[in-house]
């Protein structure tokens, strides 16, 4: 019998979530003996959830099913229903289309009792689902097993705004009436994380991955992260920042309340400042009136912990009365960022965003390390039957870029659903075009070596001084430049090439080889705009 036997009770909680459920529950009780009940939390299915989890509760006896009689319209609730049920002395949370993965309860518990903390936390991933593309959360956090004393001691754990990544003493939880806001409420893990921070428990840290997040952009119901396109969304998200910013002010933690700001404007307001091409004029009104109150009560210290893109993005923001430069400012809010033309600068030399818009001061880019400077690429892709061409322009950055000296330019191609594998690689030189004060490099592209599927492009530039920096290439989208073409292969046959713009206006291509491949790329296109409609 393991000496942590039956210590951790596993709180699911789904709504109309039949096609996952299951393999939600049986990954938590795959976890093995640590666990002693699985909560299973229906939120009042109408899907035929309620008959499986009943099903799951006769096959194991660990499973315990609360069937809630009316719909909360969140998660919050539900798993205040769970918080209640559990018997355990620790307990977890699990969303019915996640899994955990094997070993992560005894891994969270190991850590806790060793250390004997309140609460431990480990590596969550997300996985794009089909492709199974995996993106780690917060990795930084994670890197190696520690032990933080008070969250006071590593401001950077606000980011970590999941609750499903942690293991939680039940009675600590109770203790300080920690608890998720009930009824509808997006975001809530932002309320309920600040409210476990600022209760100020010890924590135990573990590299070991303990949650896997799936990501399923294609599902007919999009989760909360994903359905983003209307404006009550993101007051969800303001208005859950607020709450946390509040709590963890109120509990005296300023470095802590400083570090919600800061991760607001790193991701959210990034995130959603990339998107705002894409909306309506009537949303980009309301987006950025809102947005512009509530960053006005943000001080000094708030913008000046940020990264470069969030603060440039949000001082844009405020110093303009209307929406503008959409498409700069989802350059500048990119992963990683471009500042793309205009480069104005003051009388005195100071770099500014724009000529009318001077009080947006850039001279911290004067200071930051070639790797981190937010250079701005333009690439366009010529798809040939012979040798398509990718042709580059670098751009000067307040003579930065000059004063770096650009050699080459590493350029590769790598697949969407495995960003570690490289499909092609071309290094070509970059040379100076006195005309523009940029350089452009070109080289010839064998698109057949990539065969199908979505590449994304990356680039390494490299300088004389012998530094680097990692970017990516702004699509331009000129005449002609993003159409979709066939191009003639002796591997496949025929290739179907499709430069495009990403959400962010990185360019990437996507392939389909063959008339199969052709036709696949047809029938997917049509499900993206059912599903658009």
């Amino acid at each position: 019998m393991h000496p942590h036997d039956a210590q951790i009770s596993v709180v699911v909680i789904g709504y109309d979530d039949a096609t996952h459920v299951t393999d939600a529950v049986r990954s938590a009780l795959a976890q093995g003996g640590v666990v002693r009940e699985v909560i299973a939390v229906d939120d009042c299915s109408t899907d035929g959830s309620p008959e499986l989890l009943d099903a799951l509760a006769a096959e194991d006896p660990r499973v315990r099913v609360v069937r809630r009689t009316v719909n909360s319209g969140g998660c919050g609730t539900p798993r205040n229903d769970g918080i209640d049920a559990a018997t355990a002395p620790y307990l977890m949370f699990l969303d019915s289309d996640d899994i955990l993965p094997p070993g992560a309860a005894d891994a969270l518990l190991m850590a806790a009792v060793a250390h004997g903390t309140k609460l431990s936390a480990g590596l969550c991933v997300r996985r794009e689902l089909p492709s199974g593309r995996e993106t780690p959360w917060e990795p930084e956090l994670y890197e190696r097993h520690a032990v933080v004393p008070g969250p006071s001691q590593r401001p950077r754990l606000v980011h970590d705004t999941l609750c499903v990544n942690k293991l939680y003493r039940t009675d600590f939880l109770r203790e300080h009436a920690i608890r998720f806001p009930e009824g509808r409420f997006p975001y809530e893990d932002f309320v309920f994380g600040a409210r476990v921070l600022a209760a100020g428990p010890s924590m135990a840290l573990v590299p070991e991955t303990v949650y896997v997040w799936h990501v399923r952009r294609s599902a007919r119901r999009l989760s909360i992260s994903l359905d983003r396109a209307g404006i009550d969304n993101w007051k969800a998200r303001m208005e859950a920042n607020r709450q946390a910013h509040e709590i963890l002010l109120s509990a005296g933690e300023k470095r802590l309340a400083r570090s919600a700001r800061t991760a607001f404007l790193d991701r959210g307001l990034r995130m959603y400042a990339r998107e705002l091409s894409l909306r309506s004029p009537d949303y980009r009104e309301e987006w950025w009136t809102l947005t512009r109150a509530y960053l006005s009560d943000f001080d000094a210290a708030d913008f000046a912990q940020a990264s470069v893109p969030g603060r440039v993005v949000a001082q844009v923001v405020l110093a303009s009365g209307q929406p503008r430069d959409l498409h700069r400012l989802r350059e500048l809010a990119a992963r990683p960022a471009r500042l793309t033309p205009p480069y104005a600068s003051t009388a005195d030399g100071v770099p500014v965003w724009s000529a009318d818009l001077p009080q947006v001061r850039l001279e911290h880019l004067l200071h930051r390390p070639v790797h981190h400077l937010p250079v701005a690429v333009d690439a366009e892709l010529r798809p040939r039957a012979r040798a398509s061409r990718l042709r580059l322009r670098l751009h000067e950055l307040y003579g930065r870029v000059g004063n770096a000296r650009p050699d080459r330019v590493d350029v590769e191609f790598v697949p969407r659903e495995d960003g570690t594998r490289v499909g092609l690689t071309r290094t070509a030189r970059l040379a100076r075009d006195a005309g523009s004060g940029s350089w452009t490099a070109e080289t010839a592209l064998d698109l057949g070596a990539l065969g199908a599927g979505t590449w994304d492009l990356r680039l390494t530039l490299r300088f004389d001084d012998g530094t680097s920096c990692e970017t990516t290439a702004h699509a331009l989208t000129g005449p002609g430049l993003l159409r979709r073409r066939a191009v003639a292969s002796l591997r496949h046959g025929v290739l179907l090439v499709q430069p495009y713009a990403t959400h962010s206006g990185t360019l990437a291509l996507r392939m389909a080889s063959g008339l199969r491949g052709a036709t696949t790329i047809a029938a997917r296109r049509l499900r993206r705009l059912v599903h658009w409609k």
